[in-house]
């Protein structure tokens, strides 16, 4: 059974920023695709940055040029770079991945982000 355990959220300020970082239990090079999601109060879960089957990258439209995926598969870890937080980004933060020989999708249990204006 895989582990992802989500780490670094928290209250900040608008204009702030936030660095989570999600931890695999096991490597991580060929997880794909790999990244974050996030769900508000009585908002469906949308994908905010992962690293596509493709070996790129993609964002959500809402966090370009604020939100920076990166990845260390050494420590088998993701993360999740967050700048100029606005209120609109409070929500729970998930990690997702997917090994082509395991079978369905693993989730971490989620960072809350709670965002003040």
């Amino acid at each position: 059974q895989v582990q992802l355990v989500e780490s670094g959220g928290g209250l900040v300020q608008a204009g702030g920023s936030l660095r989570l970082s999600c931890a695999a239990s096991r490597p991580i090079f060929n997880a794909k695709p790999m990244g974050w999601y996030r769900q508000a109060p009585g908002k469906q879960r949308e994908m905010v940055a992962v690293f596509t089957s493709g070996d790129t990258t993609n964002y959500a439209d809402s966090v370009k040029g604020r939100f920076t995926i990166s990845r260390d598969n050494a420590k088998n870890t993701v993360y999740l770079q967050m700048n100029s937080l606005k209120p609109e980004d409070t929500a729970v933060y998930y990690c997702n991945a997917r090994w082509w020989f395991l079978s369905g999708d693993y989730w971490g249990q989620g960072t809350q982000v709670t965002v003040s204006s």
